[in-house]
């Protein structure tokens, strides 16, 4: 994440939910690696779920202290819209 990004935060979270574009939360634990704040553990998995692709835009939109949107965007610049599909419990957020 961005240093101007995460700034913002009195403490940054352990874990983050995603919300995506039609609702669905998914859990993404946070560590800290060379002085930033990166996606860790349910990250490689929700990119995998949601089939984002090298070339696709991803951006954030922090919504709660510990819930950021999430809008997937293709090499067209169109949004990604994905249904929610079975995901895995461990990283099935509870609303």
């Amino acid at each position: 994440m961005p240093l101007d990004f995460t700034k913002h935060f009195v403490a940054v979270p352990t874990e983050f939910k995603l919300r995506n574009n039609i609702g669905c939360s998914w859990k993404v634990m946070v560590k800290l690696m060379n002085g930033r704040v990166t996606l860790d553990q349910g990250w490689a998995t929700y990119a995998a779920v949601h089939q984002i692709k090298i070339g696709y835009m991803v951006t954030f939109k922090l919504l709660t202290p510990d819930t950021l949107k999430v809008i997937i965007f293709d090499d067209d610049g169109i949004e990604v819209v994905n249904k929610c599909g079975k995901h895995d419990p461990a990283f099935a957020a509870k609303e």
